[in-house]
């Protein structure tokens, strides 16, 4: 399996995107009313941000993943817990499937992963998932996630975890 990424464009992938953040099994994106539109202008504002970038990540050469990068010293963060030089912020779906392919997941994961940490800049990854994923919350802990502490955040209560560089190889190997 190859993965590469690409910086998303709002309007040209907002077809593709709509498709998967309203699908069933990404609620947790809490975007299932959404309108193409609204995701438009939603990737739109992301891009127009200087502390966020959204990819598409192809596998073997077929859009299946979005990612998300972000500052949380600037964005998501602000103000639930101190951040240090070289924490990045990521969020990923994977597309949905009609076919799943077992362990697929978790290779995504691992790939995001390592591109994250392919900029030297990266220390650690930063997450907060929804308290209730608890599959994102198995697939966190299978590349190297600690979890913190539970946060409240706006729109949801999130477990706050951490992943450094060291704990991320220890997990999946240093050929990663």
């Amino acid at each position: 399996m190859t993965v590469r990424f690409r910086p998303l464009d709002p309007v040209q992938d907002a077809e593709l995107l709509h498709g998967w953040v309203t699908h069933p099994k990404a609620a947790f994106w809490m975007m299932q009313d959404a309108s193409r539109e609204d995701v438009v202008r939603e990737y739109s504002a992301f891009a127009a941000n200087p502390h966020h970038e959204a990819f598409i990540g192809l596998v073997d050469g077929v859009p299946a993943i979005l990612m998300e990068r972000y500052d949380p010293a600037h964005l998501e963060l602000v103000g639930l817990y101190e951040p240090q030089p070289g924490d990045v912020g990521m969020h990923f779906l994977v597309a949905p499937t009609d076919t799943p392919v077992h362990g697929f997941t978790r290779r995504v994961i691992t790939a995001v992963m390592a591109e994250l940490f392919a900029d030297p800049a990266t220390a650690r990854v930063v997450v907060e998932p929804d308290v209730a994923n608890k599959a994102v919350h198995a697939l966190n802990a299978a590349v190297g996630f600690v979890p913190e502490r539970e946060i409240q955040k706006p729109e949801k209560k999130a477990l706050l975890s951490f992943c450094t560089r060291a704990q991320f190889e220890a997990a999946v190997g240093a050929a990663a």
